[in-house]
């Protein structure tokens, strides 16, 4: 039994340390966002910099165990660019390119990229690892409703704000297991974002960030 707990236990660390870098920049964007309500690019910015200093953390531990040494000031700070690159990178792919794939329709393909970018940085994060990850709706308009046979919501974040950006999207749920929708369901939670299971025209994961405009909608 303890051996086992011992084993878990490793197992949970190693996980913990490799979810660490995107909790840093997913959650710290969103925390940024929430607690400051600063733009898009400020929010996501500081994200990266709260991921940066995780990953500078990881590389400058695992050098002074090989080397035994932790390295020249100026090395650290060669490490810190080439870590934020390669993260700004990682960003600018996942905020503008997602895939037609992981989409109900191509015809989302616009919806989808005028949800909030920090949206789709933890979507496109999370496809990483889901390969089957569906989004099934993104922006909306009181038309759109109207076409579903559902009466038009005033205040949905679903509607594109005054900054252009729509802060709700809708995900597939239906023929996929219940654990993997838990998963889902709780890698948003813990990333910040507010989450709703329901059904309306289709069961399906209602997932929104806070939208300083509609701060009481979900």
């Amino acid at each position: 039994m303890i051996a086992a707990l011992a084993i878990l236990f490793r197992i949970l660390k190693v996980v913990l340390v490799l979810l660490l870098p995107f909790m840093a920049l997913i959650r710290g964007a969103v925390y940024v966002h929430t607690r400051y309500e600063l733009g898009a690019v400020v929010s996501i910015l500081s994200g990266l910099f709260f991921c940066v200093l995780v990953l500078l953390l990881y590389y400058s531990l695992i050098f002074e165990r090989v080397t035994d040494r932790f390295g020249s000031a100026k090395a650290f700070s060669s490490r810190a660019k080439f870590i934020a690159v390669f993260v700004l990178g990682f960003i600018i792919h996942g905020v503008f390119f997602i895939g037609t794939g992981n989409m109900k329709s191509t015809a989302l393909s616009k919806s989808v990229r005028q949800l909030h970018p920090i949206i789709r940085l933890a979507v496109s994060t999370v496809i990483i690892v889901d390969r089957d990850f569906i989004i099934t709706d993104g922006s909306r308009t009181p038309e759109d409703y109207r076409r579903m046979g559902l009466p038009s919501k005033k205040n949905s974040l679903h509607y594109r704000q005054p900054d252009g950006y729509a802060y709700a999207i809708d995900l597939r749920t239906n023929r996929r297991s219940a654990w993997r929708n838990a998963l889902i369901r709780t890698y948003f939670r813990i990333m910040g974002f507010r989450t709703l299971r329901h059904v309306g025209t289709d069961d399906h994961l209602h997932v929104s960030l806070y939208c300083p405009y509609l701060p009481k909608s979900l």
